[in-house]
């Protein structure tokens, strides 16, 4: 089957920012040193990057979980060009495709089903899904909202002022000009791109179901840490109009925090909540399951084992039946020895 045409634009960002953070970061820190300042800075523009695709493109317009104030819709826009994932109105449309159609191999744009390579970032490499690159129907409600259109009709100036005007400027600021473009720059999208691609791969591969199995995504703790609470991805696919993915309250979801102060300085409303009856019963059937099967594969186990003991009874009686018939064969063929001899002794 041939294969979709490359896009060359997707393929030269991804390999061009990949190469130059993994040559010029060592290569700055051998020749320059640590630089507190760019670190710094690196940390801050990753949060704003991470936390606008989270409660930003993910839960806000992706899902509709919660209201956001103009300023609040703003700085997530201005912070989503900053991540360089595409517009807001692109990504949730996007993510709303893989919600309708999660592991379908064709009609999921980023499906596990091809692949954790595809689903990382190779549905990104290749023209997969051209019908419907410019299809925004399933997102008509953000093409209401004048912050999203404003970012998707100016995303390319909005990106290139974001990653390379904010670094320029962060490195004439401290006097390392370079320093600034690799790591505040090029490292840093390098980062935020592959911790937000593994939820669409690792999320699905490797964790636990614990509220549903009806689709592949996993709830994972680990990945929650660097990902800004996206980690708990099985919850959030059974419960994406929920504004939290971490349901817990020790579940690491730095996004639900943000989107609470949100709502308790007024920039924020309407935080949208699964029903806990549902959330409960869906755990509880998870652990019924579970046990089921495990009870089910004891109880296989168990008449494997059966099955074992009685053939190798049937084994040992075959044997000492025979070993007994053998017994009384020689007994039988010495007493007729004995009786010739007993016969010839008489003649005799």
């Amino acid at each position: 089957m041939k294969k979709p045409p490359l896009l060359w634009l997707n393929v030269s960002v991804f390999l061009i920012t990949f190469l130059v953070a993994l040559v010029g970061v060592p290569w700055y820190l051998i020749s320059v040193g640590f630089v507190p300042s760019l670190w710094i800075a690196f940390a801050v523009l990753a949060v704003w990057a991470g936390i606008s695709i989270t409660a930003g493109y993910h839960r806000l317009w992706s899902h509709r979980t919660y209201d956001a104030h103009w300023s609040v819709r703003l700085i997530f826009a201005l912070g989503g060009a900053l991540a360089l994932q595409n517009s807001a109105l692109h990504w949730s449309s996007d993510h709303r495709e893989h919600h309708k159609h999660v592991d379908h191999i064709d009609d999921d744009p980023y499906s596990i089903s091809r692949g954790f390579w595809f689903a990382h970032i190779g549905w990104m490499l290749r023209e997969y899904q051209s019908q419907r690159y410019s299809d925004y129907r399933n997102a008509k409600d953000l093409q209401n909202d004048p912050i999203v259109m404003w970012q998707h009709k100016h995303y390319l100036t909005l990106t290139l002022m974001m990653n390379i005007g904010v670094p320029i400027l962060i490195g004439l600021l401290s006097g390392h000009f370079w320093g600034a473009l690799l790591i505040a720059g090029f490292l840093r999208v390098v980062f935020g791109h592959h911790s937000t691609f593994l939820i669409n791969s690792l999320a699905h591969v490797w964790g636990r179901q614990t509220y549903t199995d009806r689709n592949s995504a996993r709830d994972n703790g680990v990945l929650a840490l660097f990902t800004f609470g996206e980690g708990y991805h099985n919850f959030h696919h059974i419960f994406s109009g929920d504004y939290r993915n971490g349901v817990r309250w020790y579940h690491f979801d730095p996004t639900k925090w943000l989107i609470a102060v949100l709502s308790w300085c007024k920039l924020a409303g309407n935080l949208k909540r699964a029903n806990p009856y549902q959330i409960e019963k869906a755990r509880l059937d998870m652990m019924m399951k579970r046990l089921s099967l495990r009870k089910h594969s004891m109880a296989e186990r168990l008449q494997q084992e059966y099955d074992v003991i009685l053939d190798e009874m049937r084994d040992y009686y075959q044997s000492r039946k025979r070993w007994v018939a053998r017994r009384r064969s020689i007994r039988a063929l010495k007493h007729g020895h004995d009786m010739q001899r007993v016969q010839s002794d008489s003649s005799a």
